[in-house]
């Protein structure tokens, strides 16, 4: 079977709009994060070897392994979300006919609940990462694209506030406020500044323009 990251672009768009509940936002998440640390790849592979950039080449090529692993993260993400939102809608379908069914019932989803709220809080902080990356590559990156660092910047944000979304909806259910608590508090650090720091980039890649 394909794995959903290997589906051509317009399957992979047929599937989003279509009945079923995944793929859905947490893997348009993934894929908008993937989408900006490819982008910061490219600004920094057209900016090695330039003889003008000469000074930054060291540190753009460090940028360009961080921006690659983060690439393969957030989209093996992906598919990590379809995993999750699925193992939850098969323990919603388990039997609840007995008081022993419905305990263990609602135990397993609990228990995919957790997994549910962690899988989009990962996706937010690798997202994080990669509007970290993108301020980078607008700063130091070569003229000839300083626009697709912005790109790279505004589509971290759009995926980065997406999964937070997703972790605020799947907390929202947990009965372990203790977990779902500590969980919003790791997210609130996440998002902590990155609403500035985004416009930052964004008025530092106009401004070069």
């Amino acid at each position: 079977m394909t794995e959903i990251k290997d589906l051509p672009v317009e399957i992979f768009l047929q599937q989003l709009a279509g009945k079923q509940a995944t793929p859905g936002g947490g893997s348009a998440a993934a894929l908008m994060g993937a989408q900006a640390a490819a982008l910061v790849s490219m600004v920094c592979q057209l900016t090695i070897g330039k003889p003008k950039y000469a000074a930054v080449a060291e540190e753009m090529q460090v940028l360009l392994q961080q921006a690659e692993t983060l690439q393969h993260s957030l989209t093996a993400m992906i598919k990590a979300d379809v995993d999750v939102f699925d193992a939850l809608m098969q323990c919603y379908s388990l039997p609840k006919a007995t008081d022993a069914e419905k305990a263990e019932r609602m135990s397993q989803i609990q228990a995919v609940l957790r997994q549910a709220t962690q899988v989009p809080l990962d996706c937010a902080r690798a997202c994080a990462q990669a509007i970290s990356l993108s301020h980078i590559a607008a700063e130091k990156g070569s003229l000839a694209v300083i626009s697709d660092a912005g790109v790279a910047a505004m589509s971290g944000f759009a995926a980065l506030k997406s999964a937070a979304l997703n972790v605020y909806i799947n907390a929202a259910s947990l009965k372990d406020r203790e977990f779902a608590e500590a969980k919003l508090a790791e997210l609130a650090i996440i998002l902590a500044d990155k609403d500035q720091e985004v416009e930052t980039i964004y008025q530092l890649v106009k401004n070069k323009l």
